[in-house]
């Protein structure tokens, strides 16, 4: 399987944002999320970190 999971960073912190995603497309600042089971969300930040052997993706928010 090649799907991952997705964490927000966040003061330090990482947690999760979305498990099982197969689709990542980042625009711009923004980045729609769609996992095996139809969920879909879209972040507003960078994509930090990612891991593909480990299947993790790490966002951070956008600085402002």
């Amino acid at each position: 399987m090649c799907e991952a999971n997705v964490y927000i960073y966040k003061n330090g912190e990482e947690k999760l944002y979305l498990e099982g995603v197969d689709i990542l497309i980042p625009e711009g600042d923004t980045i729609f999320l769609k996992n095996l089971f139809g969920e879909q969300k879209t972040f507003h930040g960078r994509i930090k970190e990612m891991s593909l052997v480990k299947h993790k993706i790490l966002l951070e928010e956008k600085s402002q």
